[in-house]
């Protein structure tokens, strides 16, 4: 029985972690863009390509 109450003493400690760094990501802005990281990849700046061709 004394085993529960430590369980339940260590999900409550980490659901509080849990929160804890979901608010700092929040406020810190990592949520903001979650488009335009993705889309980067399709900008092709390499000037090493540009060369062969001529």
């Amino acid at each position: 029985m004394s085993m529960i109450f430590v369980l339940v003493i260590m999900s409550l400690i980490l659901v509080g972690f849990a929160l804890w760094a979901f608010f700092w990501a929040v406020k810190n802005n990592q949520f903001d863009d979650l488009d335009t990281p993705a889309y980067s990849i399709l900008n092709d700046d390499d000037k090493c390509g540009e060369s062969e061709e001529e």
